[in-house]
């Protein structure tokens, strides 16, 4: 999911390296490196904290169409069994190993049911649930996503002007960890100017023509604001002239830190707090298209794109999401393929939505213990709900019985 995202706090060392320390070690290490700075100590990172319970706790666990998320679990499980017995799931292990999952995956493969019933008992058989909570607070906040639709046309023409891009070629990512072990986990982005890695265009360079003249257009789309909001959700279907669907999913960033538009037309005046959403930040940069342009641009981040054959879009699972049973979270702290069961609202209203999802996709913007992105969808429909969805809530992690067992022994 390339969408919603927040810059990433960089630690003192990327500061150094981004002013030219890491050309010199791509470049040549016959160099000695310069002398190390001491970094500040980084503050401890919270870990989910962990509460069993019995399903009896699970507000709306019996009314809930619980066979729904089989299918999407299905899914999760192939992609987990792919992997080698001993293979972590999640954080240090927290899901537990591949091996923990293969009795669960074969009993699901093997379970022909459509009712509710019997879909509880598979679950309350394979699965002990946790209440999350942040050092204690089990409240948090959730959003939600959707997959957006344009229209679009392989070739430009006077309606189809505005690109979709591959991946360029001079595109670099460096994975900081590789040069030092303290900086694991630590990514950058750019391309190779005279020896020296820069960082990559931003938004209003690639739109003035940066990337121009070198064969990198996927489809062209008609409407700027609709590519625009394909470039915060990450992935999208193009209906193209004749009918026909291609679907496209991210590729890659350009590496800039995202910026909320949003967030900035409030502060300024433009929409009302109570009033800003999807719809209404689409619609006002339609109104304006003499301002919309130079306000997206604020946002530097750029998202290139592949075009995806089959099922999609796909999450950061490495597996198409389902609508309506898929959650985006973060995955620092909970482990991608489990089970949720979310206990929220349904957007902009107070009516109790309580559902069993499957965590399958992550989102930069999607960070802290309790923090979570409701897939709602693809087209206008989903829309609807995800771009007024910002509830408060909570969430129960199912983990196997046999790592339940086995953090019960270790407490």
């Amino acid at each position: 999911m390339a969408k919603r995202q927040k810059p990433k706090r960089l630690s003192p060392y990327m500061h150094l390296i981004l002013a030219g320390a890491l050309p010199l070690l791509l470049a040549a290490c016959e160099k000695a490196p310069p002398p190390e700075r001491p970094a500040p100590p980084e503050p401890p990172k919270q870990a989910a904290l962990l509460e069993p319970v019995g399903f009896d706790a699970l507000p709306g666990w019996e009314a809930d169409a619980v066979a729904e998320a089989l299918p999407a679990l299905r899914r999760s499980c192939r992609r987990i069994l792919s992997s080698a017995d001993d293979k972590a799931i999640g954080p240090e292990a927290l899901g537990g190993r591949a091996a923990d999952w293969r009795p669960i995956c074969a009993d699901l493969e093997r379970l022909a049911v459509t009712d509710d019933i019997s879909a509880r008992l598979f679950f309350e058989t394979w699965f002990t649930p946790f209440l999350v909570s942040d050092d204690g607070d089990a409240e948090g906040l959730f959003t939600g996503y959707y997959e957006a639709e344009l229209r679009g046309d392989t070739k430009p023409n006077g309606r189809y002007r505005f690109p979709l891009y591959t991946r360029p070629p001079d595109l670099v990512s460096v994975n900081l960890g590789d040069f030092r072990a303290d900086l694991e986990g630590e990514r950058i982005i750019g391309r190779v100017d005279e020896s020296r890695l820069v960082p990559y265009f931003s938004r209003a360079e690639i739109e003035n023509g940066a990337l121009s003249g070198r064969n990198l257009e996927l489809l062209w789309a008609d409407d700027p604001v609709d590519v625009f909001f394909l470039h915060v959700q990450g992935s999208g279907r193009v209906r193209l002239p004749d009918g026909r669907m291609k679907r496209v999913g991210f590729a890659a960033s350009n590496g800039l830190p995202f910026y909320a538009i949003g967030r900035a037309m409030i502060q300024e005046k433009v929409l009302d707090r109570r009033d800003v959403s999807m719809q209404s930040i689409r619609d006002w940069l339609r109104d304006n298209p003499d301002k919309a342009q130079s306000l997206m641009h604020r946002n530097g981040r750029f998202i290139f794109f592949r075009e995806i054959r089959g099922e999609g879009p796909i999450g950061a699972q490495g597996v198409p999401l389902t609508a309506g049973r898929s959650l985006a979270v973060d995955p620092a702290h909970l482990p991608l393929g489990a089970p949720v069961f979310l206990d929220t609202t349904w957007p902009a209203s107070e009516r109790s939505l309580q559902r069993l999802l499957i965590a399958q996709d992550t989102g930069s913007a999607i960070k802290g213990p309790v923090r979570g992105d409701f897939f709602w969808g693809s087209g206008e429909p989903a829309l609807a709900e995800a771009g007024r969805m910002k509830q408060k809530g909570r969430y129960f992690l199912f983990l196997p019985k046999s790592v339940a067992a086995r953090r019960a022994a270790a407490s």
